[in-house]
């Protein structure tokens, strides 16, 4: 049984990318976060962008914005949601709906929205949704979401960090379920991941296709798990442990490239690596945003105006969020580094083969 490989390969130079938003969305009220990206079923053109004004209640927000950036609804009253995420097909009596969840900090509870794709509409829909019941202090304060479709049955699952981790169970595992009276209520599972004691943990990514989980120790690294509470709970790679200026923060993915961010004040920085291992590092993204925290990307056609899908951002300064053509991913090129036989990345990762 092979052990954890750890691997200090030589860094190499990557291409840098000035990256230039096509524009922004309009404002939330005082202090933008996290963007998540609804896709339109049969009309892509209608999709739209979700994104969190983290302020404590009653200014705290959810605010809904088209493929313009412009405000086409606004749900106020949430205490200090943080992160927010879409994930497709809930079952809900007869029908599959979309769904947009958002963590509330302050309530220490989830907030969980079904998408009206006629209207272009969020609806309330939370159930019994608290979250680390009975944890004291930070620790029981939700800050990072993402959500989880398994591909073998169509569960949907939540993956939650807190404001202070433990070393052990890092993430709290939730299962969405209807509760039959059109509300969605959650259903512990389990916890995973690890980090160092007392750490903060905001951006969670999982990737559906592949059955990952990603989560950003802001001053450590980002970690790899399975996402499928099924399988055996291990680490499979720390990832972006390279010195960054700032936090690591939102984390998101396009095509074959998943991206990591350097949050930094007025020029933040979005590293871009293979998607797959050894998720080498291949260009750094250059851009004029102020201290992003959360990031999203889709990579499908999104109409006329986003036909190689669309990037979006947040910019601390403004109170909004960056629109960024997709097409900035293209052309990037494979790296690959080999050591002893096993591939391993350039740029001071630590990588576990499978």
């Amino acid at each position: 049984m092979l052990g954890v490989l750890l691997v200090s390969a030589v860094a190499v130079q990557v291409p840098t990318v000035d990256v230039s938003p096509k524009r922004f969305t309009a404002p939330v009220s005082v202090d933008a976060d996290d963007p998540a990206i609804w896709v339109h079923p049969t009309h892509a053109e209608r999709s739209l962008i979700i994104g969190t004004d983290k302020s404590k209640a009653p200014a705290g927000g959810l605010y809904v914005f088209d493929l313009d950036g412009r405000e086409v609804q606004g749900i106020k009253n949430l205490d200090q949601p943080n992160n927010v995420d879409v994930e497709y097909g809930l079952q809900m009596g007869h029908l599959r709906r979309d769904i947009v969840v958002a963590t509330e900090r302050l309530q220490r509870r989830l907030r969980v929205f079904a998408v009206d794709p006629e209207r272009r509409k969020l609806i309330d829909v939370s159930g019994k949704t608290g979250v680390f019941v009975g944890e004291p202090g930070e620790r029981g304060a939700p800050m990072g979401i993402s959500l989880y479709r398994r591909s073998s049955d169509g569960v949907i699952f939540a993956f939650v960090s807190r404001k202070e981790s433990p070393t052990n169970g890092a993430l709290a595992i939730y299962r969405l379920q209807h509760d039959g009276r059109g509300k969605v209520d959650l259903h512990f599972v389990r916890f995973t991941g690890n980090c160092v004691e007392g750490n903060e943990i905001e951006a969670i990514f999982v990737d559906d296709e592949r059955g990952w989980v990603y989560y950003a120790e802001e001053q450590r690294g980002v970690h790899k798990w399975s996402a499928d509470p099924k399988t055996a709970q291990r680490e499979l790679a720390l990832l972006a442990t390279e010195p960054y200026e700032g936090d690591r923060e939102g984390i998101a993915a396009w095509g074959n490239w998943i991206v990591f961010t350097d949050q930094i004040e007025g020029r933040t920085k979005f590293n871009v690596h293979q998607r797959g291992a050894p998720h080498n590092r291949v260009a750094t993204f250059l851009t004029g945003l102020d201290s992003t925290d959360g990031i999203e990307i889709c990579s499908k056609p999104l109409g006329s105006k986003w036909p190689k899908g669309l990037f979006v951002a947040m910019n601390s300064k403004d109170r909004n969020f960056a629109m960024i053509c997709g097409s900035v991913f293209e052309g990037l090129k494979q790296a690959h580094t080999r050591f002893l036989g096993f591939p391993v990345a350039i740029l001071g990762y630590s990588v576990y083969p499978a």
